[in-house]
């Protein structure tokens, strides 16, 4: 009877242990479940620090409209412009971090807060991914005596503060890179800044400068039709519009300088909202579309993922920290 009683008692206590188990699984895979993200279920925002028509609203815009069957909501592009994109990234970083707020992250955001001009930093954002860059370059009129970038430094060098190189605005990444190269070259320039790279081209175009350092992709058409000539590139290889024109580090100088576009969101959005916002847009990036009007528009393609962008993004902030300290444009 006791040996019974024994073995009833052990089939009980086993069954116990098994009815456990089994709940501790269920829980287990109700907690996994519960990881599940329902994103989107409302529009998606993403704010372009910038005016509408510019370069970085109409790549965002080419994005947007690639990416549109990536999501089950609408993508709602939005100008905040001010302060040379400060407003626009000010919104972003502040932003709700719900993932339904996607900022277009520029270079700007490594030197706007360094030159005393933003509260945010580039801590304040997640990276999703980036989309684009370009370098700076130093191009000058096709009929101007220099032909080499050695020959254009050593008569800089000859003749301190004389040539005139026009940039996109005092602080600005060109005007960033002109001065970048004048430290590494140990030349003086005069930097004459404009609104923009246009009116810096153009000011070349007239005669009123001897130089500008915007991109390559900025005097393309110009390069194309003889008015102009690129002396070289602030790039680690050489750019796609103009594979002719050798890199400043073929020349000897190591100068590495580019303005950038990729996307970001606020720091505490989970990253299980990002994987999904990544994934939308990376497909989206891969979209004949996407690739047609960056290639038509001269825009080079260059996507970093989450990590390799964060990576880039504080590599620069560092660099920009130190150069606009050294430059005495911090304030």
């Amino acid at each position: 009877m006791k040996k019974k009683l024994k073995i009833i008692i052990a089939l009980g206590t086993t069954l116990l242990l098994s009815s456990s188990l089994i709940a501790c699984s269920s829980n287990s895979s109700n907690g996994d479940a519960s990881k599940e993200v329902e994103f989107p279920t409302k529009a998606i925002e993403l704010i372009v620090p910038y005016s509408a028509g510019g370069g970085t609203d109409s790549v965002t815009r080419a994005l947007a409209d690639a990416a549109k069957d990536n999501f089950s909501k609408p993508l709602v592009v939005v100008n905040k412009t001010g302060g040379g994109g400060a407003v626009g990234l000010t919104a972003g970083a502040t932003a709700k971090p719900d993932g339904y707020t996607v900022t277009v992250a520029t270079v700007e955001l490594t030197t706007l807060p360094h030159l005393g001009l933003a509260t945010f930093t580039q801590e304040d954002f997640k990276p999703i991914m980036q989309l684009n860059a370009e370098p700076s370059a130093i191009t000058v009129k096709a009929d101007a005596p220099w032909n080499t970038l050695e020959e254009f430094i050593k008569y800089s060098k000859e003749n301190p503060g004389k040539v005139k190189v026009g940039n996109s605005g005092v602080g600005a990444i060109w005007h960033l890179a002109t001065e970048a190269l004048a430290k590494e070259a140990d030349v003086e320039f005069n930097s004459i800044p404009y609104d923009g790279a246009a009116p810096a081209v153009a000011a070349l175009l007239g005669g009123h400068i001897d130089a500008v350092s915007v991109s390559p992709p900025e005097v393309y058409s110009q390069v194309k039709a003889g008015q102009l000539k690129v002396l070289g590139v602030m790039s680690e290889k050489r750019a796609d519009s103009v594979p002719e024109v050798k890199t400043m580090k073929e020349q000897g100088y190591d100068v590495v300088i580019s303005t950038w576009r990729g996307l970001a969101v606020p720091k505490d959005t989970p990253d299980t909202i990002v994987a999904i916002l990544s994934d939308g847009f990376k497909k989206a990036s891969e979209e004949q579309s996407f690739k047609d009007f960056m290639n038509k528009n001269n825009i080079t393609i260059e996507i970093l993922d989450s990590k390799q962008y964060k990576d880039k993004i504080i590599k620069d902030d560092n660099y920009f920290k130190t150069l606009i300290t050294e430059l005495g444009l911090n304030k």
